[in-house]
């Protein structure tokens, strides 16, 4: 059976869980194409750390979404001018070399030459257009990817890699590229047009199917799916899935210096030493203690500052100084 599922909704999350649900109970013996969009969303490969990708409060400020998807790779900003494409099918009848082909070969309709590189990317002119990540089991593959067709990218540099030396990670790094949007190539290239000739492309090569739309009504008439859709937009996912790493944060106040190691297992701090001049051990002391075993997350952290500058007047401003230094960095 052959199939193309078109997404209606710009929810990636529910987008991602779709992915899941078709790869997880499709019949292995078929071919799936699913063809969706995003709103703002940074999407993250399933073993990287959030807070090393992503400048999570500067995503938090301008609404942008935070995303883990199944797959492993690196990460991505995507908006509604990046179309996403998501091959299925049995591991027997996986071919990514032919997936690879139906995409060049919708893009060749627009006067696109697009080739593939030896990192699973698509390249026009030497610039990136196109990245994928794959899955595999005993008896299914997908093989997922994005074309930048008009991707506001001064807005990717907005959202992905903060300092890189206040944090290490055991997690993947993304891989810089040089990127381009397909608009570059051709000026007259839509959204709709790109994903109506990938659907040509696709029957053609493996026989004609059916079409079907997708959006959050879906969720009502498939239980599977829902389970799906509330696993990726929790927050255990998103952030407890995280690679354990250590952060770094060091300031200088007008009351003295401070430098701040946290060790985060799966989300949770396990560790915090502080190092100070400061002339109040107690509150550091009590800083300390506060930071360990608590989530490794924005709202957490300042209940807690909020409930130790409570205690005494004394250390309250240089507290609040530790404080903005902390939501400043914690940004999920």
């Amino acid at each position: 059976m052959t199939r193309v599922l078109h997404s209606e909704t710009f929810n990636p999350w529910f987008n991602l869980a779709t992915e899941d649900w078709i790869f997880r109970e499709m019949d292995p013996d078929g071919h799936v194409l699913f063809l969706w969009r995003n709103c703002e969303t940074v999407v993250i490969g399933r073993y990287q750390n959030p807070w090393l990708e992503c400048r999570l409060e500067q995503m938090a400020a301008d609404g942008v979404k935070l995303a883990r998807r199944q797959s492993g790779g690196g990460a991505v900003y995507q908006d509604h001018q990046n179309l996403n494409f998501t091959f299925m099918s049995g591991a027997g009848v996986y071919d990514k070399e032919r997936n690879f082909e139906i995409i060049i070969d919708a893009l060749s309709k627009f006067g696109i030459k697009a080739e593939t590189s030896g990192r699973n990317d698509m390249l026009c002119e030497g610039k990136k257009i196109s990245g994928s990540a794959f899955k595999l089991t005993r008896d299914r593959a997908f093989h997922h990817g994005t074309l930048l067709v008009d991707v506001d990218l001064g807005r990717l540099q907005n959202y992905l890699n903060p300092d890189m030396l206040k944090l290490k990670s055991k997690g993947i790094n993304s891989v810089k590229s040089r990127v381009a949007n397909l608009k570059e190539f051709n000026p007259d290239i839509g959204i709709e047009e790109l994903a109506d000739e990938i659907t040509s492309s696709f029957f053609n090569r493996l026989g004609a199917g059916t079409e079907e739309i997708m959006n959050l009504d879906s969720l009502e008439k498939t239980p599977k799916l829902t389970d799906y859709y509330d696993i990726l937009r929790s927050e255990e996912w998103l952030y407890k899935k995280s690679p354990d790493f250590t952060h770094k944060l060091t300031d200088r106040f007008e009351w003295g210096g401070i430098e701040i190691n946290i060790d985060v297992v799966q989300g949770i701090v396990a560790q915090a030493e502080i190092f100070t001049d400061s002339l109040y051990p107690e509150m550091i002391e009590k800083l300390g203690k506060g930071l360990k075993d608590m989530p490794y997350h924005h709202d957490a952290v300042e209940r807690m500052i909020d409930n130790l500058a409570s205690q005494n007047a004394v250390w309250e401003a240089s507290l609040r100084d530790i404080g903005r230094m902390l939501l400043s960095e914690i940004k999920g």
